[in-house]
């Protein structure tokens, strides 16, 4: 499985609880793609929202998040870590 981390924007003045519930969402139907969310931070003053996931693809996770509502805009492959 391969590591992803994936990008959402308009997010601007997010809380920590809209925050927690987006991420709930996501875990709560997550493994019928086979996809595992890891974490999530965001900035509420950019409105950015960044998801670290494994999945076995980036149209895994992106079908997770358009059914728990909130498609992601960028989705890069993280293939190297330290």
């Amino acid at each position: 499985m391969a590591k992803f981390m994936d990008v959402h924007h308009g997010f601007r003045g997010v809380t920590a609880a809209q925050l927690q519930q987006a991420h709930d969402a996501d875990v709560a139907i997550q493994s019928e793609e086979g996809v595992t969310f890891e974490h999530a931070w965001a900035d509420p003053d950019s409105g950015l929202v960044y998801c670290l996931s494994e999945a076995p693809s980036a149209e895994a996770v992106q079908r997770v998040h358009e059914r728990a509502g909130h498609r992601a805009d960028e989705i890069h492959m993280v293939p190297l870590s330290v």
